[in-house]
């Protein structure tokens, strides 16, 4: 498996989920920013426990994914991703997660690394359904989910963001030449 520089954009139920199948599955290194805490809402569908609500969460995630693997290197940055700080946060990676709940922060984060990258994105989790996952490329970015459901409309279920999360870490792991 060759060797990439992973960014992963949101460390909720997308991203976490992705960084927990990419250590299990020996990748070396990733960088995670978020600017968001650890809540109670969130434990239903993300890898965060009981005891780290009120801590950041890329901070939580960092050590619950060493717990995996005590050598994994994960920078964890706490900040809101920006239209002003995205290319400097993510524009050394070869490959970007983009794992951010709402369309506008999707839509900044794609403009903003303009093509640049490999970007992995999800659209359309919410509600219980996994008929219609499915995969669309657009240029450099490839996303996969129902592209109907949205968390605004329908709840969101561990099983759906767990699936299109290991939809994405099975592409991921392709594109690094792991099968």
């Amino acid at each position: 498996m060759k060797a990439m520089k992973i960014g992963i954009a949101g460390a909720g139920g997308i991203g976490s989920n992705v960084a927990l199948n990419l250590v299990r599955s020996g990748v070396k290194a990733l960088r995670i920013v978020d600017f968001d805490c650890v809540e109670p809402s969130n434990l239903n569908r993300q890898f965060f426990f009981q005891d780290q609500i009120g801590r950041p969460k890329v901070e939580a995630l960092r050590e619950n994914l060493q717990r995996i693997r005590p050598e994994i290197e994960v920078e964890a940055i706490v900040v809101r991703v920006d239209e002003s700080n995205c290319k400097s946060l993510f524009g050394d990676c070869e490959l970007v997660v983009e794992a951010f709940d709402k369309a506008a922060a999707k839509k900044m984060l794609m403009e903003g690394l303009a093509g640049d990258q490999l970007v992995v994105s999800a659209s359309g989790v919410a509600g219980g359904s996994l008929d219609g996952i499915h995969w669309r490329r657009f240029g450099r970015a490839h996303i996969v989910g129902d592209f109907v459901s949205d968390c605004a409309d329908w709840p969101l279920f561990s099983h759906k963001v767990v699936t299109v999360a290991n939809h994405m870490s099975a592409f991921i792991l392709k594109e690094m030449g792991a099968f």
